[in-house]
């Protein structure tokens, strides 16, 4: 009987988990690769592997949706992707975003060229997918601040599902082979839905080219957490964030079997998935750290091939965990995990499976 799991263990049936057992025993140096099948082995040939960072060439990025978290994101990567970026491009159903965007960032500029701000240009919904790597940040039906609702994510979901799902038709009707990157909420379910939305379009995107970005502001609440109390300290050194953007969010303060503390880590999520009310609160919608924490950011260590917070097809499932990019797939940290925090996650994953 296992008494370890890891996150790959994630929606597998015990003979699966067994099999992967035994292909550790026999080459413990394995990695856990997830193909586009969302099961270890080779990535089939769709998979992008053109984003690792040997490569060495610039990406282009289109960007769909310029309100508050499409133009913080735009801002962010600007000022901070010139490195891996070639040139932004920007697409907005309201053509005056267009022109303000496309002039706001190209007067950006750090004196006597000492630094390289990638150039912002307009796109048209032809070329919407000529591009390495889409971002949908469109969103609707956004709840207003001083409004009732609990939970500000899902009220979002079937307005920008049937958005999303039409991008991804487009893209899968362009035959785009680059990444699709989902950033609006709710993230992770918004992944599967452009899956499936995909596969009304001439050539269906596969599950390991949409991946979503929400999972990384999570993380970075609960460090804000961490930093300001001494229960929650453990964080910042050996705690980490899984699952979606969202209520079924799990935060563990220690992925150390002996460290780990139930009641402290539930205590540090619920903490962390009610941070963007308090925001709200204050008479804000809180779109800023998330759009550079979950988006920017991470787009960028995605793009180099680093650590991030994302979500990625596992199972039948968009989950989110610490992961990276590599020539083979996406790699996911396996770490054995805690029975209690397993457990935790499981439950996470099961509701996600539910809805979608």
């Amino acid at each position: 009987m296992k008494t370890e799991y890891t996150i790959l263990d994630l929606g597998r049936t015990q003979n699966q988990i067994a099999q992967g057992i035994q292909k550790m025993q026999t080459n413990p140096e394995n990695k856990q690769i997830q193909n586009n099948a969302g099961i270890s082995g080779s990535s089939s040939p769709m998979f992008p592997r053109w984003l690792c960072k040997n490569t060495g060439e610039r990406k282009t990025i289109h960007l769909a949706g310029l309100g508050d978290v499409g133009g913080t994101v735009l801002i962010g990567l600007a000022l901070m992707g010139g490195e891996v970026i070639d040139s932004l491009g920007i697409y907005d159903l309201n053509e005056n975003q267009c022109t303000r965007w496309e002039m706001e960032l190209n007067q950006i500029a750090v004196p006597f060229g000492t630094k390289r701000i990638p150039e912002t240009k307009i796109i048209n919904e032809d070329t919407l997918f000529d591009c390495d790597v889409f971002a949908f940040c469109v969103a609707k039906a956004v709840p207003a601040v001083g409004s009732d609702v609990k939970d500000v994510r899902m009220a979002q979901f079937e307005a920008n599902r049937a958005i999303v799902s039409w991008y991804a038709k487009k893209a899968a009707d362009a035959h785009f082979q680059g990444l699709f990157l989902v950033i609006s909420d709710p993230v992770d379910l918004l992944c599967k839905a452009a899956l499936l939305g995909s596969k009304d379009g001439t050539y269906p995107l596969q599950p390991n080219q949409i991946q979503g970005c929400g999972l990384g502001v999570m993380n970075a609440r609960a460090s804000y957490y961490a930093k300001r109390e001494e229960r929650f300290k453990r964080y910042l050194t050996e705690g980490r964030a899984f699952g979606p953007h969202g209520q079924d969010l799990v935060l563990a303060n220690s992925v150390l079997p002996e460290h780990y503390e139930d009641e402290c880590s539930r205590e540090l999520t619920d903490l962390t998935i009610s941070a963007n009310l308090k925001v709200r609160d204050a008479g804000f919608k809180p779109y800023i750290a998330p759009a550079l924490s979950s988006a920017a950011l991470t787009i960028l260590l995605i793009l180099k091939g680093d650590w991030n917070y994302s979500s990625n097809y596992l199972n039948g499932v968009y989950f989110g965990a610490k992961n990276r990019t590599t020539e083979e797939g996406i790699e996911w940290e396996t770490l054995p995990l805690p029975e209690k925090l397993f457990e935790r996650l499981n439950q996470s994953y099961q509701h996600l499976k539910e809805i979608l």
